[in-house]
């Protein structure tokens, strides 16, 4: 499409040294970006700071970008990547409410009984605390693959693995999440 084009004149002259080509690309991708982001990290703050370390780092890195493939899903992954370390050295529970306010992530409707909001909201905690205790391969597929929406073929390029791989991947995931969420329910 025009967009494609258009996004790889803009790589080149940037890449020619015109910053400002590549402040247009900032600007087309950082919102959605920093909202796909949010839900890694679990706070606002933190994806502001992941987004703008990711757009430097792929400034910095721009002759390294494979021009056949796709600019949004390379520079997710270098954020996702970034997300992803931070995580590991900060290993922090999010409790529901913490990061409903600091996602900005509102429950669906506020027309429901507050005691089917309770329910969801309690479901939404569960799975939340779930995913933390599965494996980094686990917990990344499936925010890729469930929070993001994300096609295969883009989840396969943002982790560097193949289309088989993350089919593979994506259903021991679901089990395990699936698994984790039993053995919570039967604890105590």
């Amino acid at each position: 499409g025009i967009l494609v084009k258009d996004e790889s004149q803009l790589i080149n002259r940037a890449l020619a040294g015109d910053s400002s080509a590549y402040g247009v690309l900032v600007q087309r991708y950082q919102d959605r970006l920093y909202s796909a982001i949010v839900n890694v990290v679990g706070c606002r703050v933190e994806a502001e700071d992941v987004v703008q370390d990711a757009f430097v780092q792929a400034y910095v890195k721009l002759d390294t970008f494979q021009q056949n493939s796709k600019f949004f899903t390379w520079i997710y992954r270098i954020a996702f990547n970034a997300a992803l370390s931070r995580r590991r050295r900060r290993r922090v529970t999010v409790s529901v409410e913490q990061s409903r306010e600091d996602t900005g992530n509102e429950p669906e409707s506020d027309d429901d009984a507050p005691e089917d909001r309770m329910m969801r909201e309690e479901r939404v905690g569960e799975v939340q605390r779930a995913l933390l205790e599965l494996t980094e391969d686990h917990r990344a597929i499936l925010i890729l693959r469930e929070m993001q929406e994300m096609a295969y073929e883009d989840i396969a390029d943002v982790l560097n693995i193949s289309i088989g791989t993350v089919r593979s991947r994506l259903s021991r995931a679901r089990n395990a999440l699936r698994d984790q969420l039993l053995k919570m329910q039967a604890e105590p």
